[in-house]
């Protein structure tokens, strides 16, 4: 049998907004057997989010201090707990239908680590070590982070990739819940002064339909739109 399709789309930088409600008409469109299986491929403009989980102490300077820095602060409903977003960070939005969460979650990390190898890079999940640790690692660093929501049995949020983003505002917060975290990316870890994102956002890519066992569709913004569009309100 044939692996059934899944729909890649690349995004560009986007508004964390403009991708949220995205998700969620894609979402809609999923459940009601409108749209197949997707994953947007994007970078946002200098946004942290905040996960379900409780992280009092999350943002220490406060919301104002860190938007006077020029970076937005939302609330979401994905897991885990404060994260920070920007341009030169490849995020990862898969709308795909579930019922196995961690199997889900675990199928991501394998994915985001085989792309990572392909770049050069030897990097690891650390399932064993707690909800804290979800993402991928390269030796203690934390290259990747992880938030999914399930709703209705179909995901949205996901991964996000350190590639060539600026690290210095994962400083300013308790990144992930973990104090003391160390934030890597593939650029520091590779030394590279070229802009690494495109191959590995192609690799990502590829990677995360194999893992799932899909074969990849690219598919425009614009069909996207269009699609979404025909979907009765």
């Amino acid at each position: 049998m044939a692996a059934a399709d899944l729909h890649v789309v690349h995004l560009g930088v986007v508004e964390y907004s403009e991708a949220h409600a995205l998700q969620e008409r894609l979402r809609a469109a999923r459940l009601a057997g409108a749209a197949g299986d997707t994953l947007l491929l994007l970078e946002h403009w200098p946004v942290y989010t905040r996960g379900r989980r409780p992280d009092p102490g999350g943002l220490p300077m406060g919301e104002d201090w860190y938007r006077a820095q020029g970076i937005d602060v939302v609330a979401t409903k994905r897991g885990g707990r404060v994260t920070y977003h920007g341009p030169g960070q490849l995020v990862g939005y898969p709308i795909m239908a579930t019922d196995d969460v961690v199997g889900f979650v675990r199928t991501m990390e394998r994915a985001l680590v085989a792309a990572l190898a392909d770049e050069g890079l030897e990097a690891h999940a650390r399932t064993d070590e707690g909800p804290d640790y979800t993402g991928v690692w390269i030796g203690e660093r934390k290259v990747a982070s992880i938030g999914l929501h399930v709703s209705h049995g179909v995901t949205t949020h996901g991964f996000a990739i350190n590639v060539t983003n600026d690290l210095q505002p994962f400083s300013w917060v308790v990144a992930c819940g973990l104090p003391d975290v160390r934030m890597t990316s593939v650029q520091k870890e590779l030394r590279r002064t070229d802009d690494p994102l495109p191959c590995l956002r192609r690799r990502v890519a590829h990677r995360f339909c194999e893992a799932h066992g899909r074969r990849q569709r690219l598919l425009s913004r614009a069909r996207l739109e269009a699609t979404l569009d025909a979907v009765p309100a």
